[in-house]
């Protein structure tokens, strides 16, 4: 065999393993794009999905069960900078609006429970506190940043998506938004 059949017999073959590598790229493109399932972006205006959760002190919380008042639904980690800063905000206004129907439900993420409770302790935090251990509200509520606050009015809607920390003000002017009448 001359030189020129070899370097064309070589040339054949790469030219049929790059098919084939490409036909299965393409092959895996297609059935990834074919078996994803769409998952439902929630928007201002769907109602909230129901979840129950367990706080830090163990009062199981059900949103349903907020029917007929605003929640301050809050994704939140210790490392997450902006989350540290609103903390204080949110505690003094779950004050503020202790009794006229709008509750925080902040929904820790990623931390080990002596973390989540080291935060609590050392912010002084007195709403509830739960851990997302499994992320399964996170991805209900299609939470990408943290800081990310969900506001729920009485009638269970959301009214607004804050994926951004907020001050004092944004937090009061938020919690009177979900306030019932």
């Amino acid at each position: 065999m001359t030189k020129a059949e070899q370097f064309a017999k070589k040339r054949k073959r790469r030219l049929v393993i790059r098919t084939i590598v490409l036909i299965a790229l393409l092959a895996a493109v297609v059935f990834a794009i074919a078996t994803k399932k769409s998952e439902k972006v929630l928007a201002i205006g769907d109602e909230a999905p129901d979840f129950e959760i367990v706080d830090l002190e163990g009062n199981k919380h059900r949103l349903s069960e907020y029917k007929g008042q605003g929640v301050f639904l809050n994704f939140w980690g210790s490392w997450c900078g902006p989350c540290k800063t609103e903390m204080p905000f949110m505690e003094k206004q779950s004050k503020e609006f202790k009794g006229k129907g709008v509750h925080i439900l902040a929904l820790n993420i990623k931390d080990t429970r002596l973390k989540a409770e080291t935060f609590r302790d050392q912010y002084k935090l007195t709403f509830p506190i739960a851990q997302d251990k499994d992320e399964s509200i996170l991805r209900a509520y299609n939470v990408i940043p943290l800081p990310t606050t969900i506001l729920i009015d009485p009638d269970g809607i959301i009214v607004d998506i804050i994926t951004t920390g907020m001050d004092e003000e944004e937090i009061r002017q938020a919690m009177e938004s979900i306030q019932p009448e």
